[in-house]
Order: C-alpha cells, then sequence, then structure tokens
C-alpha cells in the first residue's frame, strides 16, 4: 500500500483517467522518452507501483517490484514537466535510455516480407497462414488445433506434432501477454526446429513427444499490438465505459486474486471480475484439460531472463519445487553456453514477483502437470519486450537448448 505522502502527491500531480479506446491507426510514439529509474526507497517503489497502477500516459518496459533495482518508465511528451517534478521529489536517479520510443518500435518492425521467417517479428494473420503450410507440408505429421476462443471471435489456434503413437505431451504456449512479441517468434523457431532440424538431440524430442503448439494465447491482443497500441498487454474485452482488457495471466481459477494483482479495471494487471471471466483462458484451460497424457507445459514470456517454476502466490517450495529447481538449473546452464545468457532460476514469487492466477500455477496446481516451467526471455532490462528482431534466432537456439535438457531430465526422472 502506497504510503499517504506519496498518494497526496500523485493526487496533485495525475488525473488519474486511463482510457483506452479503439482507434482508427495506430498509435505512435514520437517523443516519448524512456527512463531507466534506481529503485532505492521504499517511498520510491511505492510512487512508481502507483504509477504503474494509475498509468495515465506512462507505461513501463519493466514492472518496478523490488528495492535495489532498476526500471524503464516511458514518458509521454505530455508528461515531461509532471515527470521533472516526480524526479526532483523522489530523487529517482533518471538517466535517459531512449531518447524517442517510437525509434526503438520502428526497429521491431525491420525485416518484414512476404516469406515467414525468423529476422522479423510477425502479424497474427502471418502466424497463422505460416501454420496452414505447415499442416499442407507435413499432413502425416501435423495436425491443426483450436485450443480456444476469443472475445473479439477468433480462434486460438496452434498445431499438434506427433510422429508415432503414445507419446507422452508437452504443451507450449506464447504471447498470452500480447506486447511480448518474442515469446511467439521464439515458440514458432522452435517448432520450425521441431519439424526441420537433424541435430539428434533435437529429433529426440520432436519424435519422442506430441506437441501441442500455440504461439499466440492473446490473439485479440496480438493483433492489437500490430493494429494500434504496440505496448499493450491484456486481453480486449470491454469492462466498463473507459477500461478494456483482462491480464490473461492472472485471471486462471487457481489462488485468484492472492497477490501480484490489480483490482482496477485499467490496470495491467486486472484479474478480471472473477476467475476464468476471460472467453480466452476459460477456453484454454478447457483444451488443455483433454490433453492425453500431458506431462511438460513451456510457458514462454518477456523479459528478465528468467526461468520459473510454481507457484506465484507463495514463496513456499510446493509440490516437486526441489526436482523442478534441480532441473531448471541444469537447463539454464545449457541454455548459458551458446551465447553466453544468464538465466536466474526460482518460483514465480521468489525471483520476479507475487503474482497469482497464471496459467502456469493452474496448470500445476489444477492438473498436476509434473514438468512446468515459465521462461521470461530476453533481456534483462536494455529492450525489455521490445527486443530487436535480430535477437529472434540467437533467444529461440538458446531456448531450444534448455527445452532439450528439461525433457531429458524429466524423463530421467520418470516424469514420461
Amino acid at each position: 500500500m502506497a504510503s499517504i505522502s506519496v498518494v497526496r502527491i500523485l493526487c496533485c500531480l495525475l488525473a488519474v483517467s486511463t482510457i483506452s479506446l479503439v482507434q482508427a491507426e495506430p498509435a505512435r510514439y514520437d517523443n516519448y522518452r524512456v527512463y531507466k529509474l534506481s529503485i532505492e526507497r521504499v517511498e520510491q517503489l511505492e510512487l512508481l507501483q502507483l504509477i504503474e497502477q494509475y498509468p495515465d500516459g506512462y507505461a513501463f518496459l519493466s514492472d518496478p517490484v523490488h528495492l535495489n533495482t532498476s526500471v524503464k518508465l516511458v514518458v509521454p511528451p505530455h508528461k515531461a514537466a509532471e515527470f521533472a517534478e516526480l524526479d526532483r521529489k523522489f530523487s529517482l536517479k533518471s538517466e535517459l535510455a531512449f531518447e524517442n520510443l517510437q525509434t526503438v518500435i520502428d526497429q521491431q518492425l525491420r525485416g518484414r516480407r512476404e516469406t515467414f521467417g525468423w529476422t522479423a517479428y510477425h502479424t497474427l494473420e502471418d502466424i497463422y497462414g505460416w501454420l496452414d503450410t505447415l499442416v499442407e507440408q507435413y499432413p502425416d505429421v501435423i495436425s491443426p488445433i483450436v485450443a480456444g476462443e476469443t472475445y473479439e471471435g477468433r480462434q486460438i489456434r496452434g498445431v499438434k506434432v506427433s510422429y508415432k503413437a503414445g507419446n507422452a505431451a508437452v504443451f507450449t504456449e506464447g504471447s498470452i501477454h500480447a506486447r511480448e512479441w518474442i515469446s511467439a517468434a521464439t515458440v514458432t523457431w522452435v517448432l520450425n526446429e521441431l519439424l526441420t532440424s537433424e541435430d539428434p538431440a533435437v529429433r529426440n524430442i520432436a519424435e519422442n513427444y506430441d506437441w501441442y503448439v500455440v504461439p499466440v494465447a492473446n490473439p485479440d491482443g496480438y493483433a492489437y499490438t500490430h493494429s494500434t497500441t504496440r505496448l499493450w498487454r491484456k486481453t480486449r474485452s470491454r469492462q466498463n465505459v473507459l477500461c478494456y482488457g483482462v491480464d490473461p495471466n492472472r485471471n486462471w481459477d487457481y489462488k485468484f486474486n492472492q497477490g501480484g494483482t490489480s483490482t482496477v479495471p485499467c490496470a495491467d494487471t486486472f484479474s478480471g471480475p472473477e476467475p476464468f471471466s476471460e472467453i480466452e483462458t476459460r477456453t484454454l484451460s478447457q483444451y488443455i484439460s483433454t490433453i492425453p497424457n500431458l506431462t511438460t507445459y513451456l510457458d514462454f514470456h518477456s523479459s528478465g531472463q528468467l526461468l520459473m517454476v510454481p507457484y506465484g502466490h507463495t514463496r513456499e517450495p510446493l509440490d516437486n519445487y526441489y526436482e523442478l529447481m534441480e532441473i531448471g538449473t541444469k537447463a539454464a546452464a545449457k541454455l548459458q553456453e551458446r551465447h553466453g545468457s544468464v538465466y536466474k532460476v526460482g518460483n514465480i514469487a521468489e525471483i520476479i514477483y507475487v503474482a497469482s492466477g497464471s496459467s502456469l500455477d493452474w496448470v500445476k496446481g489444477t492438473l498436476q502437470t509434473p514438468l512446468t516451467f515459465a521462461y521470461e526471455l530476453r533481456d534483462t532490462g536494455e529492450y525489455g519486450f521490445l527486443l530487436p528482431p535480430e535477437q529472434i534466432i540467437p533467444t529461440a537456439e538458446e531456448t531450444l537448448d534448455s527445452i532439450i535438457v528439461i525433457l531429458e531430465e524429466g524423463k530421467a526422472l520418470g516424469y514420461h
């Protein structure tokens, strides 16, 4: 809870009215500056968390969670004077990270061509079109799946990869948070490797597991980040006259609203009015429940370079925590070998923040799926979820290295 002094200052400085309306053309972020802020005192952390709840034009590229960390805050031009006053009053030690946010976003849009690949980020339509071509190319191996539906009437689409009957199942999910483009890109790259790689280790996991691959678990939100607002995180359901969307990774019916969520409908972490209020989470959970012999669930986010195990509502080491930590530590070590990326391993509440109602926790707590991991992919804060496209392939390569270890170690423990 923010201190009274912080609230009083913010009431004077912030006109709290976050309105998310459908726009005729994409929002631009020309002359939006991005500042790196140091969080050294409790009142600074409380200030930034209150801004996160009531942004009024501000946005974070990384979350204000802990003391003795730094975050990146997007400051729109009309908030420049107000931010300067906050910076002075709270001694935030701001450093200019990006002079113009639109330039960073434009970098993410480079390289898009008619041919699907991993030197660029792609729209939902491009991803779904590519999945269709895979079904045509590999009819004996790939079958299309519809894992759910959306508020705006889209399908949550994916594919099943199966080389033989009787395999244990792996479910992979990307971009449940709409703006985290690198997660969908990584999931599609891994899928392509399962089909085309000649590496013996990749062939082993490709052919001895059934893969259920959903690159975009939040299609409405993902489409909105391409068409309208790049920084959008949530679903697109109408909450009230001012606010749209629910955080789909806080809306699952396991330890719902037991920390790390917001009850403010305009907030990025709004959990929704009730568990599974969103058609996306409700139908996706129903689909996952039908997968036979589901032994592994892999959820991909950005950013922070973390490999996380359940749970998000508590730091207590529950279920097979110690076995998952051992597997995760080995996987992170393998991930580091290729490009030097260092990942921290721990449960969600330990290494990032308390966050209840996630898909990972629901799959573990409700379905008792033994191998459950969530990735926060690159990077550690320079770009956040605006990772440049030239980092797609390196990110995906090292991630696949770690997935191989997770499955091999899980098998050694008898989980498959």
